[in-house]
């Protein structure tokens, strides 16, 4: 007899996985940043890893989201061939419902990040509509579902080559990882596809991500074909790199390496890596006609209860008073705590500001001695002053530094990752300052924001212009007003220290 899926149980079904990761990491996770974080021995990338970690925690008991960037939803479906369905919709039509419901959701509002007519107008859809999806027709009487939600900044990494049969696929993953920078958020996973065609590497690589942490068991039991070999080389490889957490410096980069293949071409080696960020997301769920599936929460006793340590060398700033000069004697590596108002901006609010300045106009929002925080909050929920309020990856606003820094008078920014040397090179000439929030500790960083107002833009939605007043949040400099970038020096000073055998990595 042909199993009877029910549309409603597909939507709840949907809605509730959605839900359920956004504030749950999955267990397997937790267990591998916390082993990472007790083995670091850079000082500031194992303060990121505690703040992602104790960002996590906080969202678990708070069932608000990881980041702020509450992802693109990707769904694989398996439906069983004996399957019939009790519905009026279509299978896609059914899962977009799903997603619709879940990012709607009013005691857990997630951002909705999904432009429309992505090279015209990118119109928000306002419901973080469609999804993408993929099926698999295959023999049995049930529908298998996984559900992931995909961050923009670690998507952004993504790399692709058609390398000749010859070529090393360790020596190209190894060329590429320094490139992707740190705006993936590491420590993550990265997904490999190899083989097949160039679209059908790039499902491989996606694909891998959703299987479990598990490169300490391959460890120990060793590999038993030529994707678990470049599992172990390149996990080994990529962490010798010294880029570490948040790309400051330090022994984990990457939590575990994963690696599909699939028959080829002989005259083709596709291969494609994407990355997962620390804001790792994914779930799964199987129908089988008796009703919606639910995820069973996880014990919170396995995520750790940690505190971030405190040095003597934090510098508390006070936003509304500080000058050039004060901001001039801040190092890379330097930990502050910001106190006073600041000013939020984006990649669109950066494009209008820019405009309305080439068109020789004045801006709605005087910059002139202000820090702007790249960001785009999650909407607040209940007593919430904001939502979760991480920051955006900050090389996206490069190509605008130069003319917000010299025209407008912006003493510094504060953003996510590396910048690159256009925006150095801006930096430096304007004597401004580049402040790094931590990528994946959005929640957290949201308790530091006591009140927020939307000063300009507003019919940008999260990429508004707004001014949030903050309380001792936690960054570090990444690039000082001499063009120093900590994201330069501290990956170089620990790939050293990795090669000379001062520090090993496990």
């Amino acid at each position: 007899m042909p199993t009877i899926i029910k549309q409603a149980d597909l939507i709840d079904s949907v809605a509730d996985a959605l839900q359920f990761i956004s504030y749950y990491h999955p267990v397997d996770f937790i267990k591998a940043l916390h082993g990472a974080y007790e083995r670091e021995a850079n000082p500031a990338a194992k303060d990121a890893m505690a703040q992602i970690l104790i960002n996590s925690r906080m969202c678990a008991m708070g069932h608000r989201p990881i980041c702020q960037d509450t992802g693109i939803v990707t769904v694989k479906v398996k439906v069983g061939m004996d399957v019939q369905w009790d519905a009026d919709m279509g299978v896609s039509d059914m899962i977009n419902e799903g997603v619709r419901r879940a990012y709607g959701f009013a005691d857990n509002l997630l951002r909705a990040s999904i432009l429309s007519d992505p090279d015209g107008a990118r119109k928000n859809t306002g419901d973080n509509t469609p999804a993408v999806i993929h099926y698999d027709i295959v023999p049995g009487n049930t529908v298998e579902v996984h559900v992931a939600a995909k961050g923009g900044g670690s998507e952004a990494k993504s790399k692709f080559a058609m390398l000749n049969p010859s070529d090393s696929v360790v020596d190209w993953v190894l060329k590429m990882v320094p490139q992707m920078g740190a705006g993936w958020c590491p420590p993550g996973m990265l997904g490999i596809g190899i083989g097949g065609t160039a679209e059908k590497a790039m499902l491989l690589a996606k694909e891998s991500l959703l299987d479990p942490i598990d490169i300490q068991d391959l460890q120990e039991r060793g590999a038993s074909n030529r994707a678990e070999e470049l599992r172990l080389e390149l996990y080994e490889k990529v962490n010798k790199l010294g880029i570490g957490a948040q790309g400051l410096g330090g022994l984990t980069t990457v939590l575990d390496v994963k690696v599909k293949d699939y028959p080829t071409h002989a005259a083709n080696k596709a291969i494609a890596i994407i990355p997962n960020c620390a804001a790792t997301r994914h779930a799964h769920f199987t129908l089988d006609g008796s009703g919606a599936a639910r995820q069973t929460p996880p014990n919170l006793d396995d995520w750790p209860e940690i505190a971030r340590e405190g040095g003597g060398d934090v510098k508390r700033v006070n936003l509304d008073e500080v000058t050039r000069e004060e901001a001039a004697s801040w190092k890379p590596g330097d930990t502050l705590l910001l106190n006073g108002k600041m000013l939020t901006g984006r990649d669109a609010a950066h494009k209008k500001m820019v405009d309305i300045l080439a068109s020789g106009e004045s801006l709605p929002v005087d910059l002139k001695n202000r820090f702007i925080y790249y960001v785009g909050p999650v909407d607040p929920v209940r007593e919430e002053v904001v939502g979760p309020a991480g920051p955006t990856t900050a090389t996206r606003m490069d190509k605008f530094t130069r003319t917000m820094l010299e025209e407008t008078g912006l003493m510094g920014m504060i953003g996510k990752a590396e910048r690159g040397p256009v925006a150095i090179d801006a930096i430096r000439d304007s004597k401004a300052v580049y402040l790094m929030a931590v990528g994946g500790a959005a929640y957290l960083v949201a308790q530091a924001i006591k009140s927020s107002k939307v000063l300009a833009f507003p019919e940008l939605g999260m990429e508004a212009v707004y001014e949030f007043e903050v309380e001792d949040m936690p960054v570090t400099v990444a690039v000082d007003s001499t063009g120093e970038s900590v994201h330069q020096t501290g990956p170089q000073i620990w790939q050293a220290k990795i090669e000379e055998g001062a520090v090993e990595v496990k």
